[in-house]
Formats: structure tokens, sequence, C-alpha cells
């Protein structure tokens, strides 16, 4: 396959809001890839390189002076072997190999292609073909239901991969993937609920009901002594929480993988703030800060997987190998218990409840509404679109925040509002110092981002408003924190707000 069908396919993608001509382009360029091709094409059109991250800035990019081509010849495998040796060269002189590399690929390129691995190669390339919409399109190219796609997916944690299976194996390729301990499965999400009531109501009472911590996610996987630890996406920081691994090592089993929550305690044993736990996860040393576990999900234990069983087969399975380690948690509490469980996890210093239904499967990857999560303020995860310079005491800062929600089709974030409350001095230095790095463009009052960075804003409710695309506007705002462990796939989406507008 010509590699400009990459290109011109990554545009039409990006020129378009609508899901099904997204699934349709995508569809047809999967149908037509070789089966050699198809992890590359995925990767490729999801904004991926298979080699991952390799090393190499925008400027020294945009820096090659290479001309480029007016015939697109380069194919698909071609483009692929060069990036590889790119990867792949190190030691003495090998900044200038790498330069000479990359100058013979430009120099086969043209315009569009060259834009093309620009972007790519640094990370901007986004052109809406998010993991829903690319799930669908390897279904719809291999003639499958969408589950079995998203299972696998699920399970093997690259899309890329799920792909060639799907496309050259079928159905049977993709019932291959099964829970591997060490190998991180895309977590399950929650819902927000409307209510506790509502939720407790919805399940007519048969549910858990557990603390929302305000802390990081993690997956632990233990096969003998040998234990991982996974952030929410599946980043590997085993090395980074020490005291983590001695804890998991511990447990009364030989293999295990569990769900949950880590965060750092004040000597009352009162959550520390969230940056706090966070700031733990690049550190090369415990330090003073030591992390507490809290798991609420068990999917494999001592190996008999569980992931498709009942939540309260789990839960049973979680007690068994962790019950000092559980998050505060009540199975099947009335109403009122219930009420005074939300009322004292709030008390302590959390967020509030997780309501799960007890018959709940473990479904990774997706915010279903078997989980809900229950906070006494709306919150939601935007994404930055932008910011204004400030002015009076705030002059010389990137002060009031452009917020977007994320189109659920792939399309470009939708802007919902705008806030410059609870910023701190420190934050507002933060986001002068950080902002740059994630410029897009800029005019005289304000800097626009990448879709880089998540927010997490409080808020007392949206409104119908002619004032931004969505229709909606965004009332009372205020900043509570940056998320660094979440990715613009996680930021809340359009309908998410739309569900907020008073019924």
């Amino acid at each position: 396959m010509l590699f400009t069908r990459i290109v011109d396919t990554s545009a039409a993608v990006g020129a378009t809001r609508s899901r099904k001509a997204k699934t349709e382009a995508l569809q047809t360029v999967l149908a037509d890839a070789e089966p050699a091709e198809v992890e590359t094409v995925v990767a490729w059109l999801s904004g991926e390189m298979t080699q991952g991250r390799i090393g190499i800035g925008w400027r020294t990019l945009s820096d090659i002076d290479a001309p480029s081509t007016d015939d697109a010849v380069l194919t698909v495998s071609e483009v692929h072997d060069a990036i590889t040796a790119v990867a792949s060269t190190s030691g003495a002189g090998s900044t200038t190999r790498r330069r000479d590399l990359l100058t013979d690929l430009f120099g086969r390129c043209t315009r569009g292609e060259r834009d093309f691995l620009i972007r790519l190669m640094t990370g901007e390339l986004r052109q809406g073909a998010l993991e829903g919409v690319m799930t669908d399109a390897i279904a719809k190219a291999a003639g499958l239901p969408v589950e079995p796609v998203r299972r696998a997916f699920m399970l093997s944690g690259h899309l890329s991969v799920t792909a060639t299976a799907a496309l050259t194996g079928g159905e049977s390729a993709l019932a291959e993937f099964v829970l591997t301990v060490g190998r991180p499965v895309r977590p399950m999400l929650a819902s927000p609920a409307e209510s506790l009531s509502q939720a407790w109501t919805e399940f007519g009472g048969d549910v858990s009901v557990e603390y929302k911590l305000d802390g990081a996610r993690i997956q632990v996987h233990r096969s003998g002594d040998d234990v991982h630890v996974y952030t929410r996406t599946l980043r590997d920081i085993t090395s980074s929480v020490p005291e983590l691994v001695e804890l998991i090592r511990e447990l009364p089993c030989t293999s295990v993988v569990l769900d949950g929550e880590t965060l750092a305690l004040t000597d009352s044993g009162r959550p520390r703030p969230f940056q706090e736990t966070m700031s733990r996860f690049g550190a090369q040393s415990a330090h003073d800060l030591l992390l507490q576990p809290y798991f609420f999900d068990c999917i494999h234990l001592d190996g008999v997987d569980l992931i498709d069983e009942p939540l309260e087969r789990r839960l049973d399975a979680l007690e068994r190998v962790a019950p000092r380690h559980r998050i505060p948690a009540l199975i099947r509490p009335d109403a009122d218990a219930a009420a005074a469980h939300a009322d004292q996890a709030l008390q302590e210093g959390h967020e509030g409840v997780m309501i799960k239904a007890l018959s709940s499967s473990y479904a990774a990857g997706r915010r279903g509404r078997t989980w809900q999560k229950v906070k006494p303020e709306h919150t939601l995860d935007l994404v930055v679109l932008g910011a204004e310079w400030g002015y009076g005491r705030r002059t010389g800062w990137l002060s009031n925040l452009h917020l977007g929600a994320r189109d659920p089709d792939g399309g470009d974030p939708i802007m919902v509002g705008k806030t410059f409350k609870g910023l701190t001095d420190a934050l507002l230095q933060w986001q002068t110092d950080e902002f740059p790095k994630h410029e897009r463009s800029r005019d005289e009052h304000t800097v626009y981002l990448e879709p880089d960075l998540i927010v997490e804003i409080e808020l007392d409710g949206v409104q119908v408003s002619s004032r931004y695309p969505g229709g909606v506007a965004l009332r009372f705002a205020r900043v509570l924190r940056y998320r660094p462990d979440k990715t613009h796939a996680e930021a809340d989406t359009i309908d998410a707000v739309r569900a907020l507008l008073p019924s």
C-alpha cells in the first residue's frame, strides 16, 4: 500500500465530524491493507508509532533540509522500515546518522507526507481517529461484531495488535487474547450518578457502596515474586513505588491482579492533596512520602481469571487475598446506611462514594452504568484549549482558561466555557511556564494549545447557551486541579456536559 493512502485517509478523517464518515474512511483503508501492514496502518491512524517515541523533537525534524518530491511513491513498509532504522540507531555518531536517515526519507516524501510524518513523530497527529471510532472500523473491515474486537483490545492493550488478529484470523484469533498476569488490562471506568438515591434505586440496592478516594488509579500484577504496578494509562511505575511492591509480595497468593487506588496520607490518616500522590510516580525513591494502597477489585487470583465473574465473587476473592487493604465498602446496605457511608467518606476527606452493581462483570476500558460515582459537587475533566493573558495583579501570567469537552465522534474538542476561578499564584506560574510547550498558535490576547492537558473543573451546573458551539455553557466553573494521569481520550464528552442540563 502506498504511504499516501494513509496520509489522505488521515486528512479525510480529520475533515469531518461525522462518526459514520470517519469509520467508513478507516474501514476502507484497513480492508485494502496487506496483513503485514495492518499493525502499522492502525498505529499511524491512531497517532502512534509501533516503535514508540524515537526521541527526536519538532525543531530537529523541521530543520531537516530536504526538498520534497511531487510523486507519491513511498510504500507503508518502506516508511516503517526507515523509522525503525532511525529508532534503532544509537552510540557514537548516532545523531548524524539519524539525521542522514531522516533526510533521505524526507527527500522521498511529498510535502503532505512529510508534514504527516513530522506530526506523527512528535506526537502531534490528531485526526479524530479515537479508539472507539477505530475499534468500529476494525470490526467492519473484518466483518465482525464489534464486541469481540473490544474485548480483545481490552485484554491485549494494543489496538494495532488487535486489528491484525481481527483481519487475519477473525473471531477465533480474537478469542485467543486472554488475561495475562504481567500484561496490564485497560481499566473499567465509572459514569456520574444523578444522586446517591437514584443510583441505589437503579440497582434495587443490590450494590457495593465504596469510598471514592482522591488518589491515583493503580493496577497491580504479581506472579510469584515478580510484581508490576501500572497507572490508569498502563504506564509501568514499579520502580517508583517500592513500598507497594514489597506489600504485594507479602500477600497470601502466588498470582494476582488487583485494581485500586493509592494515595499518600497525613500523620492523622487523612488523604494528602492529589498532586502530592502523583509526584511520587516520577520519583526515584520513596523519600518520606509513603503510598498506601486501597483495592476495590480482583480480576485474577491463583490461576483463576475472574474478569467475567460478577463483582460479588470478585470481592470475595479480594477479601481472601487483601482484606487489610480494601477500600471501605458496604455490601447491600439499605438506603439510610448507604447515605451514612457517603457522609462518612466526606468527613474523612474523600471525594464521595462509588455505587457498583454486584452483578456486574469487569468491562475494561468502558464507562458504563454499572459503576457510578457520587460526588457532592459536579465535576468534569475537560481539555484546556487555550489561556488568555491576565491583567491587573495577573499581568504577565496566562490566566483565563478556555475549556473544551471531548467530541465522542473524534472531532476537535468542543468549547463549553472559560474560567480563571480557583487558580492560585502557584498554578498561574505553572500555566505560564508549561502552556507554551503545548502551543498551537497565539494572538495578542490568547495562547491556543494542542489538546494535551486535562483539568478537573468543579461547577454548579450547565445551561443552554448559543455562545459556544456545543450549545451549552458551564455555570460558575472553577479549577480543582490538573490531571496528568489522564489523556485527551479520557476527558468528559460533550454528551456528559449536556447530561447536566436541568431536566
